[in-house]
């Protein structure tokens, strides 16, 4: 479904400010994994993802989604393929719009735009059929402007809003990080409801290790710009936090000392 092959950035090359964000980084997501990504900071978690979004170009290496190299392609025709959540719910909806025209916005992704109805009787009906498996209620406010919302039920709009139209790839960006935890709990839950559902491929960047370890059939840490540690299935479920503590420092030799995911 997606192959990086010896992916290589750096920042402000040639520069005393120079950042080597990603070091021959290979990785291949096979159709239908829902992969979970941790590490530090600055080991190229976020970069990874968009450098798969094309909000940076590579300075070396391929990346090929589902058979087609994209390395090349601007991130606006990348975005007909992928779906997004962000860290920040505010950046995933148009808050002056209400929510059936934010989902509409979502459902014509890739289209052609013309003169006619805005939102026809079988979209809403399909909108309220979406908002029902939210279970927040939301259902009954399709006329609700989402600037109005709170942080979790934004975020879940914008969840509806990047798998409306099945993406290829679902990237999932820290999408919890910025609630509350019982939000979170259940903005993760249905991240997870979702992609089996669709039966979706999908990456979620988490600083969470408790999240990485109960989400998701495969798990990837990272670490200075490359893939340390790699796993899935049986072996995934029976993981704790402190297999994953020793395994970056077996493979890092130094401790693990980010106190944001320690803290979690």
């Amino acid at each position: 479904m997606l192959e990086l092959q010896h992916v290589y950035k750096t920042f402000n090359q040639g520069t005393i400010n120079e950042k080597k964000a990603l070091q021959d980084l290979n990785f291949h997501l096979k159709p239908g994994d829902f992969v979970t990504v941790i590490g530090g900071n600055g080991a190229g978690k976020s970069t990874m993802l968009n450098m798969i979004a094309g909000v940076y170009n590579t300075n070396g290496g391929k990346i090929i989604l589902d058979g087609k190299d994209i390395t090349k392609q601007p991130e606006h025709i990348r975005a007909k393929m992928l779906g997004r959540v962000f860290q920040d719910p505010m950046r995933g909806t148009a808050s002056d719009m209400n929510i059936e025209e934010n989902l509409a916005m979502a459902l014509r992704r890739g289209q052609h735009r013309g003169l006619k109805w805005g939102i026809t009787k079988a979209e809403r009906e399909l909108f309220i059929e979406r908002l029902i498996t939210l279970d927040l209620g939301l259902e009954t406010r399709l006329k609700s402007k989402v600037g109005l919302l709170s942080g979790g039920q934004r975020q879940a709009i914008t969840l509806l809003m990047a798998t409306m139209k099945r993406p290829q790839l679902l990237l999932l960006d820290e999408h919890s990080a910025a609630l509350d935890p019982k939000t979170a709990k259940k903005v993760l839950e249905l991240t997870q409801e979702i992609i089996d559902e669709e039966k979706l491929s999908a990456l979620m960047v988490t600083h969470n290790m408790k999240d990485a370890i109960k989400y998701g059939n495969r798990l990837i840490m990272m670490n200075n710009g490359s893939i340390i540690y790699d796993v899935e299935g049986e072996e995934k479920k029976n993981l704790k936090v402190a297999d994953l503590l020793a395994k970056f420092e077996t493979a890092n030799g130094e401790d693990f000392a980010n106190d944001r995911m320690l803290l979690s």
